[in-house]
């Protein structure tokens, strides 16, 4: 079967928030493109991932037109929580910083950002197959694949955004370069519950049995996490056992703090890992999000590095498509890069301080920390500044 032809700006590979928004910041500058994505419209619409947005992704979606459900439906913390045994601190971020985090999932977003591309009518192939990317070294690469009724398909474009997450083909047609990783000794165990939150913001929990983590999802659903060894079988915790271990570790009944059990909708256990590929480029392929580098969840930053690849990513594709100037085009890889081990770091950080692991001096060390981040202003500054998000240029 002969290959039908299209022709577009830019082909982005992957439906994720990070090639939505991609989507839609060139649009804003008149720049065509065809999004093109493995898997259901049902499938990417549903994926459950981080709830976490910085300052700085809230102000670029608010200033993008995206932010009118976010105001509205988001939840604006001033800070978070760091707990150890028989303590608990507030750190203010909005005091601290004067900026802070809200509350609204991958979900939320995506939906936010399919809504606005299906007003925009952006063009979209999903559930596609045999992905394949061809000639990203001269001025007219290609992307062919096959839809999902089995017609073949050939997408050329003046430059592929590969948005496609770790699993993509899009890395893998960047052979070379340099790649580091990090698997952690541990799994974070996450639970989906339709229950009030017990909490008013987040809870990050040093214990002895190991690490705990009060999240949110909305005023009825709550997040929370548990260390756990890599390869445990969700089914081998009962209901009653999550939440009495969620009580031990959260600290249930200290200083009249109580836990606040309800029926669990969803176990999964998630590796944790770190992970940076570079270059973020080649020729006229661009990587941005999870296929360029990943980060544990500690630190609430794979979306939002996601949208801050995005925001250098898009003026960029601009520039080089509508004026033939690749000056951005060419420096995206390093000036992105710069932010993705600032945040890779402080991601390890944080869940280096918190995770247990089972040497005494390590974990002696760790309260040590805890200590002096929740007593020292310059400590608590330093998270704050990271946790709620550093300036896209950095």
């Amino acid at each position: 079967m002969t290959a039908e032809t299209l022709h577009t700006d830019v082909a982005i590979i992957g439906a994720g928030p990070a090639g939505l928004l991609l989507s839609h910041l060139l649009a804003a500058q008149g720049v065509e493109s065809v999004v093109v994505e493995n898997r259901s419209r049902e499938y990417v619409g549903a994926r459950i991932r981080a709830g976490i947005l910085e300052q700085s992704s809230v102000d670029l979606l608010t200033d993008v037109g995206l932010g009118e459900r976010l105001a509205r439906e988001g939840d604006q913390h001033r800070g978070i929580h760091l707990q150890f045994p028989q303590e608990r601190h507030h750190l203010d971020f909005v005091d601290l910083i004067g900026r802070s985090v809200w509350v609204y999932g991958q979900t939320e977003v995506t939906a936010d950002l399919v809504a606005a591309r299906d007003a925009d009518e952006q063009r979209f192939f999903y559930s596609i197959s045999d992905t394949r990317l061809h000639d990203i070294d001269s001025d007219h690469p290609s992307v062919t694949f096959t839809d999902a009724d089995g017609s073949p398909y050939r997408l050329t474009a003046d430059a592929i955004a590969g948005c496609d997450g770790s699993f993509g083909p899009s890395r893998s047609a960047i052979p070379g370069g340099a790649t580091w990783e990090k698997t952690y000794p541990y799994a974070w165990f996450g639970i989906l519950a339709d229950v009030a939150p017990s909490t008013d913001e987040l809870i990050y929990a040093w214990h002895p049995n190991g690490f705990a983590l009060h999240s949110m999802r909305s005023d009825t659903v709550s997040r929370l996490y548990l260390q756990v060894e890599p390869g445990t079988d969700p089914a081998s915790w009962s209901d009653d056992r999550i939440w009495d271990e969620l009580a031990t570790r959260l600290g249930h009944g200290q200083d009249g703090w109580e836990l606040t059990a309800g029926p669990i909708t969803d176990k999964s256990v998630l590796p944790m890992r770190s992970y940076v590929h570079a270059p973020m480029q080649r020729g006229r392929l661009f990587l941005a999000g999870d296929a360029a580098h990943i980060v544990p969840p500690t630190g609430a930053k794979g979306l939002n590095l996601a949208i801050a690849d995005v925001a250098l990513l898009a003026p960029a594709l601009g520039d080089l498509v509508r004026k033939n100037d690749a000056r951005l085009a060419d420096a995206y890889s390093e000036t992105a890069l710069r932010r993705v081990w600032r945040c890779t770091h402080f991601s390890w950080w944080m869940t280096t301080m918190l995770h247990r692991s089972g040497d005494p001096f390590e974990e002696q060390l760790q309260l040590s920390q805890l200590r002096w981040v929740t007593s020292s202003e310059a400590g608590a500054t330093g998270l704050a500044e990271n946790y709620a998000g550093l300036p896209f240029e950095v």
